[in-house]
């Protein structure tokens, strides 16, 4: 009896670990599908598809996974930009973005990032125009075509890049990429002397409008190193590159070699001055600790003086003495020296006459004062 009893109780916990174990697999099966797991199988973490990172640099408009990607969108279906930002487009959101992307900053990765924002479930396609036709439409660019190219596709926003984007977005160009919105900032851009490149994107309510970044763009970046290009003439210059490779002629290498000697001294003479100060200022202060301690051992109240009156008191009786006579000039003790010379005696003379005390003359008065009968 008590054996079946211990069989039962196996049994319920085995039935109950079980239960459990199939109520959390069947739970995570059923979130897997929907791009979310469960935290601790009690709370759900939604994983946004728009911030997924990439493994390796985001495909060309002509590979395959780019190709694939886009035969699987359903043009047919047409989304609108407001369904679109409140998440309720019935497929995955193309947007567009183009430009020169020249020297890739901040700025770009800024705008890039709201046209990837901008709708939940987006495909951010980035279109780069070639080095013939940004030449000819708004000039020379400091990097080329491959450079900008390679800078856009390892932008964590970008899905794919499109190699020698036209200038305007033409129906055609937008039908064959599949493209639902176009992102750019509301300024109009006139570029190459034409019409708002947009104007037509904008009638037709495809036109997704971001933010400027500002203080930052290619053209600063340009005037930056432009208003500084001395220094880094001089950096490049020192860093191994000659003046033709610099496109510096010879007697502007020899300036700038020249102003970068007269700098150095200056930077010298200027290190020298505060070592030179600081020298002085540490010799006055040990200077002054100096005399204060040879004073405080020295001096008349100093150590070795109070250790001397300490073990001869004698000397300190003898010290007072010799004070109290020297205290008074006029007094009777004091011995004068006989005067050598006529003039010497006349003013010992008047030296005597004048030396008599007031005791004296208050001992003559006294005397006067007498009266007969004490007499």
């Amino acid at each position: 009896m008590y054996d079946n009893k211990i069989v039962m109780v196996q049994t319920i916990v085995e039935l109950g670990k079980k239960k459990r174990m199939n109520s959390k697999k069947r739970t995570r099966e059923d979130y897997s599908d929907t791009g979310a797991i469960p935290k601790y199988g009690t709370h759900m973490v939604p994983v946004p598809q728009q911030l997924a990172s990439r493994v390796g640099p985001a495909p060309f408009s002509h590979d395959e996974s780019a190709r694939l990607e886009r035969e699987s969108c359903d043009y047919s279906i047409k989304i609108l930009l407001e369904e679109a930002e409140v998440g309720k487009a019935p497929r995955r959101v193309r947007v567009y973005a183009d430009g020169i992307y020249d020297m890739f900053h901040s700025g770009h990765a800024r705008q890039l990032m709201q046209a990837k924002m901008a709708c939940p479930n987006t495909y951010l396609i980035v279109g780069v125009c070639n080095d013939e036709l940004t030449h000819k439409m708004k000039g020379r660019t400091v990097m080329n075509g491959e450079e900008r190219y390679e800078a856009l596709r390892h932008c964590r926003y970008v899905d794919e890049v499109v190699t020698d984007a036209p200038w305007t977005c033409t129906p055609e160009f937008l039908a064959y990429h599949k493209i639902d919105f176009v992102a750019h900032d509301d300024i109009p851009y006139t570029a190459g002397n034409s019409e708002d490149v947009y104007k037509d994107i904008k009638a037709k309510g495809m036109f997704l409008t971001t933010q400027r970044t500002e203080g930052i763009s290619t053209t600063d970046i340009i005037a930056r190193i432009i208003k500084d290009y001395d220094m880094y003439v001089r950096r490049n210059l020192q860093r191994g590159y000659t003046a033709k490779e610099l496109n510096v002629s010879y007697m502007k290498e020899k300036k700038i070699q020249f102003t970068e000697k007269v700098d150095k001294l200056k930077d010298k003479g200027r290190e020298w001055k505060d070592k030179g100060k600081e020298w002085i200022d540490n010799w006055q202060d040990r200077s002054n600790e100096f005399i204060g301690n040879f004073l405080t051992m020295f001096g008349a109240d100093g150590r070795i003086g109070n250790w001397i009156r300490a073990i001869s008191p004698t000397m300190e009786r003898q010290e007072e003495g010799s004070s109290s006579n020297n205290s008074s000039p006029s007094s009777p003790h004091l011995k004068r020296k006989r005067p050598s010379s006529p003039a010497s005696c006349e003013v010992a003379k008047e030296l005597r006459f004048n030396d008599c005390s007031d005791d004296d003359e208050d001992d003559m008065d006294n005397v006067n004062n007498v009266s007969d009968d004490e007499i």
